[in-house]
């Protein structure tokens, strides 16, 4: 029963089932485990989530920054971008049924000593930690009074440091920038929110958060993510292990498989001309 974790997929469906072919996916024996980002830029967004949402607990999903984005739209709260691939899913008959799917993913998963977030884990907080903020936010989406005032005011910069005092909205959103926008950060967890670009280019004071050690975190656990198609897949940290390869914009869909620590790719059928 092999157990597969699969970058971000980004509405791309064709690389998806040709990665599913290549690894053999049999959902009755293995479990798949989603990086974040199933949706947007890519083409097909919504056959995605129903291919996803169809293979029901052989499947687990981590939500990332745009899967928190198609809520958003979904439910009203922000309008849907022109560089959005989501209308599909906005005008499918089964749109209420997946959002409350959706709703109900994780931000953190653990699996064999391998801890899953979307963008990772800041040097500042344990493992503990981590998960009991990352349920925290899960019974915000999970609860529908939350939920509207989050989706309401998701996106913002601020606060870009963590400190437990915080409350409400900005709590909640601190919490969901750190496991859904998180590149750099600082030695105290202050974020920069604003970079895009390659490792090489990063301001001053400012590092990659798998830079930092976090002794935290006991050394035998192995930190997987997305998110950074800038890094092509490499961190040069063997405790972290980043699946975006920017299949969406021209790369590769990833898996790697935990029990026999391999990799495997597909090419991007489809290529996005524009900067990422």
């Amino acid at each position: 029963m092999p157990s597969y974790l699969i970058g971000d997929v980004q509405g791309c469906y064709d690389e998806l089932c040709a990665l599913l072919q290549k690894i053999k996916f049999n959902p009755k024996q293995d479990k798949l485990i989603f990086a974040g980002d199933l949706v947007n830029r890519g083409p097909k967004s919504l056959e995605v989530l129903r291919l996803v949402k169809s293979f029901a607990k052989s499947a687990k999903v981590i939500l990332g920054n745009h899967d928190l984005y198609l809520l958003a739209v979904a439910f009203g709260y922000l309008p849907l971008g022109k560089k959005d691939t989501l209308q599909q899913i906005l005008n499918a008959p089964d749109k209420d049924e997946l959002m409350k799917w959706l709703r109900h993913q994780r931000f953190l998963y653990s699996h064999k000593k391998h801890i899953v977030t979307h963008a990772g884990i800041p040097p500042i907080w344990s493992l503990k930690k981590a998960k009991h903020l990352a349920l925290e936010l899960e019974f915000v989406l999970q609860t529908d009074m939350c939920f509207q005032h989050f989706m309401s005011n998701l996106f913002g910069n601020e606060p870009n440091q963590w400190n437990n005092e915080l409350e409400g909205i900005n709590r909640w959103r601190c919490i969901a920038n750190y496991f859904t926008r998180m590149r750099l950060c600082n030695a105290e967890g202050r974020l920069d929110l604003n970079f895009k670009g390659e490792l090489m280019q990063k301001p001053n004071g400012f590092d990659a958060w798998f830079n930092f050690p976090n002794p935290k975190i006991d050394s035998e656990y192995i930190l997987i993510f997305g998110h950074w198609a800038a890094l092509n897949g490499k961190t040069n940290n063997p405790r972290c292990i980043n699946l975006d390869t920017g299949c969406v914009w021209g790369g590769q869909l990833s898996a790697y498989c935990i029990d026999n620590k391999e990799f495997y790719r597909v090419d991007a059928m489809n290529l996005i001309k524009e900067n990422h």
